[in-house]
């Protein structure tokens, strides 16, 4: 079934992938291939030591999100930031539907699923009434 719909709450552990309609609710959790991959410093490495982004994380996280109208992106760290900059540079059908990023700490599901149907309520208000 597609949803109209989704939520992504994302760090560099986990995201949860929340596709949501009026009357269900699907959530998945994506994890990448080494959550920690991210924050370890090489001992005399050239440039600032941090591994690069797991881009396969990002292209699962995507995935996840197929046939979504709408896409509200959340999440405590950078890794919301990161999962845009993967949209904008590989995943170009999807940056029309991103309509909000916002930090969120660590919500459980049926807080994010709350949070996402008041924010899209709030946003189809501001399209224009036919």
């Amino acid at each position: 079934m597609s949803h109209s719909h989704a939520i992504v709450w994302i760090d560099h552990a986990e995201a949860h992938v929340i596709n949501i309609n009026p009357d269900d609710v699907e959530s998945s959790i994506v994890k990448p291939s080494d959550p920690h991959k991210h924050l370890h410093h090489k001992s005399g490495a050239v440039g600032s030591g941090h591994a690069p982004e797991d881009q396969h994380y990002y292209h699962e996280v995507v995935d996840a999100l197929r046939g979504t109208q709408e896409v509200l992106i959340v999440g405590p760290s950078s890794a919301k930031l990161n999962l845009i900059k993967h949209i904008h540079a590989h995943d170009h059908e999807l940056v029309a539907s991103i309509i909000g990023v916002e930090t969120v700490d660590h919500p459980t599901d049926a807080q994010l699923v709350a949070y996402a149907r008041k924010y899209f309520e709030a946003a189809d208000r501001m399209l224009p009434q036919q």
